[in-house]
């Protein structure tokens, strides 16, 4: 199994390094190797949230997901994405963008880095939307529920996490933006712009994905409880048809994960995860260029780790991992929270990329051994209870 999902990864990993090689030589080869590992680091978290997500898909979202999904990750996101940033922000056409990024590398890499304070305030407020849904909604597991517990509460407000997000917006806006690190001068009223677009793309995306989702698992469930009801009463036997009933709702809400989600819900959710992915690149695009600023050394590095991310959330899903260690998709989403007000702080402080994944890596290692020692708690316990059913048993 290890092979199959990873197989396109190390078969491009081999392609890419052998290509890069060939073109740039021995430091070129080793730029790329450094990029990809960077990409990994900075990602792993996004693969514990795409793999919850992506649960929900059937087999053929989930290809489309490894395919399409992919070329838009390097081709889209890692090299297109760049040069239109720039063409935007220095006003020039697209055509002149890519020759400015080919011939004259330091002056693209300036205009990129220029450009910082809007990506960061898009994704920023992006991810940090993930993060405030998450940690306000109420869930029967908890990681650290005495931080948890209170949240879920104030969640209960209607629109809280907009509330939250738009203050700190306000705030990043006030003090961080008014005097940057990049490009100089006063960026607030690009950062205010920027955050708003960010907050409306998730809002909009994910409500529409939310919506079809819901749709279909209400549908699902009505006609399966249909279904139930009348096979037991061809039976005649009430018991009976109360228990076809609700077998036909359990199957429901399992075929609306495993089959439902394959038409407008799984689309939306598929451009939901491409925005997610999006907002993960950021930080890594603009940490690219403190090791090159050849785009095409950039693409192929960052896409070579974009690939492994992408074969791990595949990974995650088909392994069951998240329903094994519970506490997984919690690390995450908290990983995804430090990274939004990394991303926010970055506006006018430099903050080195080491720091932003060891960061993601620590939340994602505790909430796993945290898993692992509930799961083993919960195994001695049952444990117990076997022991003292048989006493019971053999005493009578």
């Amino acid at each position: 199994m290890l092979l199959k999902t990873f197989g396109w990864s190390f078969a491009v990993t081999a392609a890419g390094l052998a290509l890069a090689g060939v073109l740039w030589g021995w430091k070129g080869l080793a730029i790329v190797g450094i990029l990809s590992i960077l990409e990994i680091s900075l990602s792993f978290d996004n693969a514990v949230i795409n793999a919850g997500i992506l649960r929900k898909m059937n087999a053929f979202w989930q290809k489309i997901f490894l395919t399409v999904g992919i070329l838009i990750a390097v081709f889209g996101m890692r090299l297109v994405f760049p040069v239109i940033i720039v063409a935007i922000t220095a006003k020039m056409g697209p055509l002149e963008a890519v020759d400015l990024a080919i011939n004259n590398k330091d002056k693209y890499e300036h205009l990129v880095t220029a450009a910082h304070p809007a990506i960061a305030a898009f994704g920023g407020m992006f991810l940090l939307m993930i993060f405030l849904d998450f940690i306000f909604e109420e869930r029967d597991i908890k990681w650290l529920a005495w931080l948890e517990r209170p949240l879920a509460k104030l969640g209960k407000l209607d629109t809280f996490s907009i509330v939250i997000a738009l203050v700190a917006l306000l705030v990043t806006a006030m003090t961080f933006a008014t005097d940057v690190a990049h490009g100089g001068g006063d960026k607030s009223a690009t950062v205010l712009l920027a955050g708003v677009a960010g907050l409306l793309t998730y809002l909009i995306v994910g409500g529409i994905s939310g919506y079809f989702e819901d749709k279909l698992e209400e549908d699902e469930e009505e006609a399966a409880e249909a279904a139930g009801e009348a096979e037991g009463a061809e039976d005649g036997d009430e018991a009976e048809k109360s228990e076809k009933a609700a077998a036909g709702a359990q199957k429901s809400s399992q075929g609306a994960t495993v089959v439902g989600l394959a038409g407008k819900a799984a689309f939306f959710l598929f451009l939901y995860l491409e925005v997610i992915d999006a907002s993960f690149s950021f930080d890594g695009v603009i940490g690219a260029f403190a090791i090159t600023n050849d785009i095409f050394e950039m693409a192929l590095g960052l896409g070579i780790g974009a690939m492994y991310i992408r074969s791990l959330t595949v990974f995650l899903v088909r392994r069951g991992t998240l329903d094994d260690y519970v506490y997984l998709e919690h690390g995450a989403h908290y990983a995804i929270g430090a990274l939004a007000v990394i991303l926010l702080v970055t506006i006018k402080y430099e903050i080195n990329e080491v720091i932003t994944g060891l960061i993601g890596i620590v939340l994602i290692g505790a909430s796993y051994w945290s898993s692992v020692v509930r799961n083993r708690r919960e195994e001695a316990a049952g444990g117990e209870d076997a022991e003292s059913k048989a006493e019971v048993t053999s005493g009578v």
